[in-house]
């Protein structure tokens, strides 16, 4: 399966300290091989239809999207959820 990041995605990546950055593109690598990919967990409420990932305190939101998972948000776990 492709995997594609969104600009949001990119920016929150950029600005990540370099142990996490290389532990997130691990994860991006990961989600290719979807649906075998442990430590999902599917969104609930008005995010319904997302799943998110994590690494350490760290979050990879993402949806399935016509065969393609799309990369929408990274970021801290305490900032995460927050719009």
């Amino acid at each position: 399966m492709t995997t594609r990041l969104t600009a949001q995605a990119l920016e929150d990546i950029a600005d990540l300290p370099a142990s996490i950055y290389a532990r997130v593109l691990h994860i991006v690598e990961r989600l290719a091989k979807w649906p075998a990919v442990s430590g999902v967990k599917p969104l609930s409420g008005p995010l319904a239809g997302h799943y998110r990932i994590r690494t350490g305190d760290y979050r990879v939101q993402f949806r399935i999207e016509a065969g393609t998972i799309v990369v929408e948000k990274v970021g801290h776990r305490d900032r995460f959820y927050e719009e």
